[in-house]
């Protein structure tokens, strides 16, 4: 088995989830708040850097008015998340505040990653919060947040934000010791996993559906996590919070699942918020011949390979790739807009100035501002 490289670890996001954080009730439970904040503050003195990504609020909301089952309607949810982080800042504060550690609340939603300005407006704040030795503690904005801008779950926001504080390692707090070869409740035969080279196929089919009701996310949205921060090059570990000292295990005690960051695609920066941070703002529909060349050659797109467009989209914002059958194959900044690309697609690149009466560039997509994604299904 491999093992894990723990020498090169200095900075860590911590995400705990619902389960990890409330009592059988659904009730926040500062018992297990106040044994996460005493993990950290170890780890804080032993010179670790140290974000947390808390789950919570729509429970705590839920306790704050004595309600028995979660609301089903947004404006709900939304009232509840609103009332329910407060409360939750207020525990932490308190808490983290017997080890004479600050924290600060920061809310984000998609948007936050998508827009370039924003991103590094966050990644500013995020490093400024580090550099006073505070804790930021992040959470959806769930108040506000609707599907289109909207993350949608923790695992997937703590997986986000790796690049963006430049983490070593994810530590996704969990209420199951990590990813088994079947689900462990079904199957009486289901091993652990204590450690994962590469997400592939077989690793995903491994992954179950969610079973916490407080949350949003199951398995499979750890898996997912796991791809975005492996492809980054960084590592992460899904553990059980209902142990005894379980994040400070992941240190000496191959504690949980490890997935290996050097196995994924090491994209930098700039890919990596192509295929992973950035909303497509429209598609195109490419033929066999582009596909082959994208795919196997790593070649630019031309306008020649491309059959269809839609969606409106600028020059210089993210749009995808798909094949005839809409299967999504590549994502990448397009030099040329929507419009454009409306006159020029199916001809040679020689032939763009006498369409346009101008010519920028002969790639419609150039190769080093494309990610190649490998056969993920569009939607």
């Amino acid at each position: 088995m491999m093992k894990r490289e723990i020498a090169r670890i200095k900075k860590i996001i911590i995400k705990v989830g619902s389960s990890s954080l409330c009592n059988q009730n659904g009730e926040i439970d500062k018992e297990k708040i106040l044994n996460i904040a005493l993990q950290i503050s170890k780890l804080k003195k032993q010179g670790y850097i140290v974000v947390l990504v808390s789950s919570g609020a729509i429970a705590a909301g839920m306790g704050a008015l004595h309600l028995k089952s979660k609301p089903s309607t947004i404006p709900e949810k939304q009232a509840l998340a609103a009332i329910g982080q407060a409360q939750l800042m207020q525990i932490y504060e308190e808490i983290f505040h017997i080890f004479h550690l600050d924290c600060a609340q920061v809310l984000l939603n998609h948007g936050d990653f998508d827009d370039r300005k924003r991103l590094l407006n966050l990644s500013n704040t995020m490093h400024a919060l580090m550099d006073y030795g505070v804790i930021p503690i992040v959470n959806e904005n769930d108040a506000l947040a609707v599907d289109e801008i909207k993350v949608g779950d923790n695992d997937t926001l703590s997986a986000l934000l790796v690049p963006v504080v430049d983490a070593d390692l994810l530590i996704l707090v969990s209420d199951i010791d990590g990813l088994y070869t079947s689900h462990p409740g079904k199957n009486p035969d289901a091993k652990l996993l204590k450690y994962v080279e590469c997400v592939t196929d077989e690793i995903k089919q491994m992954a179950g559906e969610p079973s916490s009701s407080l949350g949003t996310g199951g398995m499979m949205t750890k898996i997912k996590a796991a791809q975005i921060v492996n492809d980054y090059g960084r590592d992460m570990v899904i553990i059980n919070g209902g142990k005894e000292n379980s994040i400070l295990h992941v240190f000496d005690n191959e504690e949980g699942t490890w997935f290996n960051g050097h196995s994924g695609k090491n994209l930098n920066a700039r890919l990596h918020w192509i295929a992973y941070r950035s909303n497509a703002k429209g598609t195109v529909v490419l033929d066999d011949g582009a596909i082959l060349a994208i795919e196997e050659q790593r070649k630019s797109l031309l306008a020649k390979g491309i059959i269809d467009v839609s969606g409106h989209f600028l020059m210089g914002q993210v749009i995808d790739l798909v094949d005839q059958q809409g299967k999504k194959i590549a994502k990448g900044i397009s030099n040329y807009s929507s419009d454009e690309i409306k006159l020029i697609m199916g001809h040679d690149s020689q032939d763009i100035e006498s369409i346009l009466h101008y010519k920028d560039y002969d790639e419609v997509i150039h190769a080093n501002n494309m990610v190649v994604l490998g056969g993920e299904s569009h939607g």
